[in-house]
């Protein structure tokens, strides 16, 4: 099934959400936060997306109330627990678990290596977990991460690395930060940390208007929802 017109809307939902937090930060203190902070703590902005997830689980085959978008701490091995976004749990079975996140600039170097960071912990920390036991009688969980990228001239600009040592790899020497979004997002797949990932690329102009765009097929939104529908559907015939 194509959902492109879903995910236009989550699109819109979240630039134009972001938009609104923005407008109403320091309205009551007339003081505004540093940078984008204000509309990255309001939250909500990616609950488009979460949505449209909870409604493909659905249509593969889930019941409602197996899925959850509150209540979604999970233990992990390296910590004690971990809040994802989304997870599917059925009669006792960890089925899926899904992270969202989004990147908006000015600032994308330090933020890069925080997303980076993030992703590797928590598959990390959950395949570990998974496999010392702790989701019986659970089959390896799907796990998926997808991210918005703001797509500007800074995100789409070379970047020049420090080499004080040592070489980068070459396919990082002047990549730009979509670029290594779109390594990063593959080599997850690849290493099989996650089982699909996805990168969107959206302006805040376009955006409003539910505009994104997808620089790699081969981890398109279309991809990574037909990887959750095909595991979620072999789970439920399994249990029929």
């Amino acid at each position: 099934m194509n959902y492109s017109d879903q995910l236009s809307k989550a699109i819109e939902h979240f630039w134009r959400t972001r938009l609104e937090q923005g407008k109403k930060q320091g309205s009551t203190t007339g003081v505004k936060d540093a940078g984008g902070r204000s509309a990255v703590t309001g939250g909500a902005q990616l609950d488009g997306f979460i949505e449209l997830l909870a409604t493909i689980l659905e249509r593969a085959g889930l019941p409602d109330y197996t899925i959850f978008t509150k209540k979604t701490v999970l233990p992990g091995y390296f910590r004690p627990t971990k809040d994802w976004d989304l997870i599917a749990v059925v009669d006792g079975e960890l089925l899926a678990t899904v992270e969202f996140k989004s990147h908006v600039g000015p600032s994308f170097g330090n933020n890069f290596n925080n997303r980076v960071e993030e992703a590797l912990g928590s598959a990390i920390d959950v395949l570990t977990a998974y496999r010392e036991g702790a989701f019986k009688p659970s089959q390896k969980p799907w796990l998926g991460w997808l991210i918005l990228l703001e797509d500007t001239c800074k995100s789409q600009s070379s970047v020049q690395v420090s080499e004080p040592h040592f070489k980068v790899f070459k396919e990082f020497k002047k990549a730009s930060y979509v670029k290594r979004y779109e390594l990063f997002c593959e080599r997850l797949v690849r290493e099989r940390l996650y089982d699909a990932t996805c990168l969107l690329l959206s302006d805040r102009d376009g955006g409003v208007r539910g505009k994104y765009s997808e620089p790699n097929r081969e981890i398109n939104f279309k991809k990574f929802v037909t990887s959750l529908s095909a595991h979620t559907m072999a789970f439920v015939k399994m249990h029929e």
